[in-house]
């Protein structure tokens, strides 16, 4: 028998379940494990392939008669803010983003707890202990960031002031990877999340990386449907990359 080495992904499949984003339907997940030496060349690869990383786990939805998931990935250097994104900046021009290590605190555990409790009550992650938040910041064998999202403090001290949000990121060698992201849900009207996506178009900008990952676009998901605004972009097909842009029509060729 042949062995395999220990550096061989081995891929498994989960049993279904019922699909968080379409009602009536089952999802099913095919999934391997990223650890050892080289764990940030195989989520590279994975991740062009259609893969998302969780903790120490890279996935891809494998659901049977269903392929309404679509890997996104925005064009940072072509991308350019439409006016209601204008706006959103504009709002937000009292927070200063800060990248850190991956190491969680009781302040972002605070947030989180609040997000999940006002917007994700009835999630798989609804009922995540300070000890699983630590784990999902932690438990990775990447390139991982932490950007701290907080208020500009105006003071003569130049300390930095409240935390507001926080996104959980991986640098890949051709783009950042937005894994996770909350915000404190009392700051609605700022829509935060839209505003950690261009904050991250600019990083990827001036960093030299071509994409950001955004996961998975779902049409018709009110919980994904959004990251189809973020023009131009290329969107996964069984043909390769495609673009598509601010018509919405994707390109009939595959892109690189």
């Amino acid at each position: 028998m042949t062995q395999h080495s220990r550096d061989t992904p081995q891929f498994y499949l989960t049993a279904p379940s019922p699909c968080p984003y379409l009602p009536g339907r089952q999802e099913r997940k095919v999934f391997t494990h990223l650890v050892g030496d080289k764990a940030a060349d195989l989520n590279d690869l994975l991740t062009h392939g259609g893969f998302r990383r969780s903790q120490s786990i890279a996935y891809r939805p494998a659901c049977d008669q269903c392929r309404a998931c679509v890997s996104v990935r925005v064009i940072a250097n072509e991308f350019r803010p439409s006016r209601n994104f204008r706006k959103v900046l504009a709002g937000n021009a009292d927070i200063v983003g800060e990248q850190r290590s991956a190491v969680p605190t009781s302040e972002q555990y605070s947030i989180f707890r609040a997000y999940l409790d006002q917007r994700h009550r009835h999630g798989g992650m609804a009922d995540m202990t300070v000890l699983d938040y630590a784990m999902m910041v932690e438990d990775s064998h990447v390139e991982t960031r932490i950007i701290e999202y907080r208020r500009r403090d105006t003071g003569a001290s130049g300390r930095s002031g409240d935390l507001i949000a926080v996104a959980l990121t991986d640098v890949l060698s051709d783009g950042l990877s937005m894994v996770y992201s909350f915000f404190e849900p009392n700051e609605r009207s700022r829509s935060l999340g839209t505003f950690m996506i261009l904050d991250h178009i600019a990083r990827a900008r001036r960093q030299g990386l071509p994409y950001v990952y955004l996961g998975y676009w779902i049409e018709g998901s009110k919980k994904m449907d959004y990251k189809g605004r973020f023009l131009p972009q290329q969107r996964l097909a069984p043909s390769g990359w495609l673009r598509v842009d601010a018509s919405g029509d994707a390109a009939s060729e595959p892109q690189d």
